[in-house]
């Protein structure tokens, strides 16, 4: 019932506009014209017979009334032409209607069936403050850390048996030895990064969290980053209040770290502030490179998401950065939905990649530290002390870049 209240209003309401406008077009300029045109030729026919009145009195001569005459004559000429103006213009006022009421139904098609397709007449109105008022109430009804993590892995199928039984024996006497030395910082990145391999993401977040806390005051925005990312995977894709404050802190501390950046935004689009997550995600975009985990998510969603934030002419400028080839965070991702031996053969084969281009064509200290820590994931300890050694004699003018490739040794558990 509402609908059909709502059309028959909009249909009439359309109907009388269009009547107005179109009768209006019709008439055109001559209702304006014709009576200005008529009262000048009365005035002017007045002014003649005052002219003939003062020459029969002798108040101006003959010369003088000729010239009156004259001039007066002009005038009469200017608004018969007037006259005959407005009279065609009246006569071309239905060609006229004809065209403005055809003008008029397309417009009025197209509007109507363009609301047809996107509008809903049964929504009720949502001002902003009513959407702003429904995201904060979204946003704090976000379950916590723990209930989240509980809710995915319910939901997750029963683990299957670990394929290599070296590496889950292992992986035990690793837990072990961190729940005895809990403060051995080396022992806590080596068991987030491997629980992080098995998918245990809850795990691994909190053997993060350690890291965080032992490094204390030395802790990077990418150690709270990691640590913001493993507790979005261990709740299966949610930005708990938790890892929000972890992503604040990251931020803080760099505010363009790339996965704090892009967990923030993900946030924002979990509780409809899409504005918000435009403004994060966009410039990540920009900023980004071919290599980094984020960019597929961000060149399918940050479309839908501009759109909703209301930048509804948004295209996606070209990404400033430039790839850097060889294993990423992407590719490591990936690499969790394969089976242990499929992983191990890819990521070995971009390692080997990596590996013989900067034999051949050297690189950057990034690359470098890529390669040792795709090394430590693989635990081919040997060859990621050689290039560590390597990395060393090429680096040692560069204090900044030896400073990342130590980096990369020390998460990769080489001493130094």
């Amino acid at each position: 019932m509402g609908s059909i209240l709502f059309w028959a209003v909009t249909v009439a309401l359309t109907l009388a506009v269009a009547g107005l406008m179109v009768a209006a077009l019709a008439r055109g300029r001559a209702a304006g014209a014709s009576p200005a045109a008529e009262f000048d030729l009365k005035v002017y026919r007045d002014q003649l017979a005052e002219v003939d009145r003062d020459l029969a009195r002798g108040v101006i001569a003959e010369d003088e009334a000729q010239r009156l005459r004259t001039e007066i004559g002009r005038r009469v000429l200017s608004a018969d032409s007037a006259l005959r103006a407005a009279a065609d213009q009246t006569a071309r006022g239905p060609a006229r209607a004809v065209t403005a009421g055809a003008v008029l139904v397309i417009v009025a098609g197209v509007a109507f069936g363009g609301y047809a397709l996107l509008g809903n007449p049964d929504l009720d109105d949502m001002p902003i403050a009513a959407r702003l008022e429904a995201a904060e109430a979204m946003r704090a009804g976000r379950p916590d850390q723990a209930t989240a993590e509980a809710r995915a892995a319910a939901a997750l199928p029963p683990a299957p048996a670990p394929a290599d039984p070296r590496h889950a024996e292992l992986m035990e006497k690793l837990r072990k030895a961190m729940e005895a030395r809990p403060n051995d910082l080396q022992g806590q990145e080596l068991l987030a990064r491997n629980e992080a391999m098995l998918g245990n993401y809850a795990a691994a977040a909190r053997a993060q969290a350690m890291v965080v806390t032992l490094k204390g005051a030395g802790t990077t925005a990418a150690d709270l980053a990691a640590q913001a990312e493993l507790m979005v995977a261990a709740t299966g894709g949610i930005v708990t209040p938790e890892a929000e404050a972890v992503l604040a802190r990251a931020l803080k501390l760099d505010p363009a770290n790339g996965i704090a950046r892009y967990y923030s935004g993900l946030m924002f689009t979990q509780s409809g502030r899409f504005d918000l997550a435009f403004r994060f995600w966009a410039p990540l975009w920009e900023a980004s490179t071919e290599a980094d985990p984020w960019v597929e998510t961000l060149r399918s969603e940050l479309p839908d998401v501009a759109y909703l934030a209301g930048q509804h002419r948004y295209q996606m400028p070209p990404m400033r950065g430039t790839a850097m080839p060889g294993p990423d965070a992407a590719a490591m991702a990936a690499a969790q939905d394969m089976t242990p031996e499929e992983r191990q053969k890819m990521i070995r084969g971009m390692v080997d990649g990596l590996m013989n281009r900067l034999a051949s064509e050297g690189g950057t200290a990034q690359e470098w530290a890529r390669l040792i820590r795709a090394l430590g994931v693989l635990g081919d300890t040997d060859r990621a002390k050689a290039i560590w050694a390597e990395a060393q004699g090429r680096f040692k003018d560069s204090a900044g870049d030896l400073a990342e490739v130590g980096a990369a040794a020390r998460d990769a558990g080489l001493s130094e």
